[in-house]
């Protein structure tokens, strides 16, 4: 008969030793937080159309929601061509300094949190953008620490430099 044996590790992508070793990925912290407000939507019944006309809100959350994915994909495509990890669980080799990295260390979380607001706009869903805001304030406080003193320690002056001129946010 075969032993079985079990595994202590936890379920889920394979951390990297050599990583800020962040165990759920950022994008799944944000659809969480959406499926949740999607969910308590029904029973909550907030609508924006009560505060801003419905034109106006769905215009702007098109505009929050544009500019996110652009954010999104434009950042990422600077960690491919960098040929470094977006996965916080994976070892980074380079640190991106250019493109949005110029205005916020954060540029994908930030992408996100625009792209759920702008979703929430969109869809009159009140409880899926403060969903935005309540994915934003996890990543804030409990992702984006660890990937600082990861890249601290991995990248030293170089890092703290960027930290110096460059603003987690905005």
């Amino acid at each position: 008969m075969a032993s079985s044996s079990r595994s202590t590790e936890p379920a889920g992508p394979a951390v990297a030793a050599d990583s800020p070793r962040v165990w759920v990925p950022p994008p799944l912290i944000y659809g969480g937080c959406v499926a949740f407000a999607w969910w308590l939507g029904p029973r909550f019944g907030a609508s924006f159309s009560a505060f801003v006309p419905t034109t106006a809100a769905r215009a702007a959350g098109a505009l929050l929601l544009a500019a996110g994915l652009v954010f999104d994909l434009w950042a990422l495509g600077l960690f491919v061509r960098s040929r470094t990890s977006a996965l916080p669980f994976r070892p980074a080799r380079a640190i991106v300094a250019e493109g949005p990295y110029r205005w916020t260390r954060n540029p994908m979380y930030l992408g996100m949190t625009l792209s759920v607001l702008g979703a929430g706009l969109l869809l009159d869903r009140v409880p899926v953008a403060v969903a935005a805001l309540v994915a934003a304030a996890i990543v804030d406080r409990w992702v984006i620490p660890r990937e600082e003193r990861y890249l601290e320690s991995r990248f030293g002056d170089r890092y703290l430099e960027l930290k110096r001129r460059v603003r987690r946010w905005l």
